[in-house]
């Protein structure tokens, strides 16, 4: 797909809806009592991947273009699936199903594409294991394809070595089936919807600081859910009216969970305009229209507690930092290795065959910015979040750009290049 340069970027867009939490409300609709309604539903392939492994085992779910209804069945409503769970893409499918099938009372084998079996599945099978679960990788590598035969588990407090809301949701969903309470602690807080919709669905769940608890055995009950629009798939069109001269643009009903909203606490940081509007709480969640100017920015640090709470926005900020005067760096953000793609190296590669000055480190970039980008022929490694990220590149680089593998946005925004093209008028 060829991309050209581009400005101004003008006029008001929504999102699609919240790719964490489309995920979680149909999972936890599924163990619910009763049927869940779901506006808003992203449909990507990854939240699709989701409804196919839960109508696998046994739930009955329609899809609408206006909604989703899950026909719950309780926490022990599950039935064993006649073949492989395949969870295309999605690693929060993977994880968070994982700890689920814990808890049953049968054996399944979870597995996804190439890229599923290469990212890291020790980080939920040790503490799954600790409860007592049995969970194996087939290839004894700590990737799916992993067996999964369902155990009488117990409740433990895990401290947890990395920040990953789906290693905490992997935990806590398996805690619904435990013997005792179950604990989580982070090293810094990651996203928390896992919490606020269970409390929504019934569940007895309590957070202090960054330690989330869980009761075993609540009853849930279905419930209707809105699914506010995803900052992840703003953060795209934050970036692009920031840095293109002249764009202004107005994005509606965003989700601005404060361990999401990272990436608004940097662009500021940066200089960058954007103003919150209409601010309101839709089920636990608060939600925000989001006005961006272009703006004269300059470099910053990012790193620490606010990786968390960006972690999935990096390429695009990285990007960002391109545009703007002096140094930006990025650290503490040893995650982005272990995503769709190795982030770190595939960002550095694509962003100086554009002409830009990034040097990886193990835990993130450094990005001399002010220097001017040209078009490249850009490798997206079918990782949805690069191609995104180098298509807002590519409307502020001299000439054209290339991307290969671009149709892997449908992972988390079908409807993404269309969007874009509406803002260019």
């Amino acid at each position: 797909m060829i991309f050209k340069k581009h400005a101004p970027l003008r006029g008001e867009i929504t999102v699609p809806g919240d790719k964490s939490i489309s995920h979680r409300a149909v999972m936890f609709g599924a163990l619910a009592e009763g049927t869940t309604e779901i506006t808003n539903f992203l449909q990507g392939a990854d939240c699709l991947s989701t409804i196919h492994c839960f109508r696998m085992l046994g739930i009955d779910i329609e899809n609408t273009p206006e909604r989703i209804l899950i026909h719950g069945k309780g926490l022990h409503g599950l039935s064993a699936p006649a073949d492989t769970l395949d969870t295309g893409n999605s690693g929060t499918t993977t994880r968070l199903i994982s700890g689920i099938l814990a808890g049953q009372p049968f054996s399944c084998t979870l597995n996804g594409d190439a890229s599923i079996q290469s990212r890291p599945m020790k980080r939920i099978m040790e503490p799954l294991s600790q409860m007592g679960a049995d969970i194996v990788s087939l290839k004894d590598n700590g990737c799916a394809p992993l067996r999964i035969c369902g155990s009488h588990l117990h409740g433990i407090h895990y401290s947890s070595p990395v920040a990953s809301a789906q290693v905490k949701s992997c935990i806590l969903l398996a805690g619904l089936y435990a013997d005792a309470p179950t604990s989580v602690t982070e090293p810094q807080l990651s996203r928390n919807h896992t919490e606020l919709m269970l409390a929504g669905f019934g569940a007895d769940v309590q957070s202090h600081g960054t330690t989330a608890t869980i009761l075993p055995e609540p009853v849930l009950s279905g419930m209707k859910i809105t699914v506010p629009g995803d900052i992840s798939s703003a953060a795209y069109f934050i970036a692009a009216g920031l840095m293109i001269p002249g764009s202004e643009i107005l994005i509606r009903n965003v989700g601005i969970n404060p361990t999401r909203d990272g990436i608004l606490r940097v662009v500021r940081d940066m200089g960058g305009d954007v103003t919150v509007l209409n601010e309101k709480v839709s089920g636990g969640e608060p939600v925000a229209d989001l006005l961006v100017k272009h703006s004269a920015l300059h470099g910053t640090d990012i790193g620490g507690g606010i990786i968390p709470t960006l972690i999935d926005e990096l390429p695009v900020i990285a990007v960002l930092a391109c545009m703007a005067e002096g140094t930006t760096v990025i650290r503490d953000a040893q995650e982005l290795k272990v995503k769709e793609s190795d982030r770190i190296a595939v960002m550095t590669e694509n962003l100086t065959a554009m002409g830009a000055h990034v040097t990886a480190t193990d835990d993130g970039m450094i990005i001399e910015g002010g220097h001017p980008l040209h078009g490249a022929v850009i490798d997206s490694h079918l990782d949805h979040r690069i191609a995104m990220s180098f298509a807002v590149a590519a409307l502020a680089a001299d000439g054209e750009t290339e991307i290969t593998g671009a149709d892997c946005v449908r992972i988390s925004y079908p409807d993404f290049y269309e969007t874009l093209k509406a803002l260019m008028g």
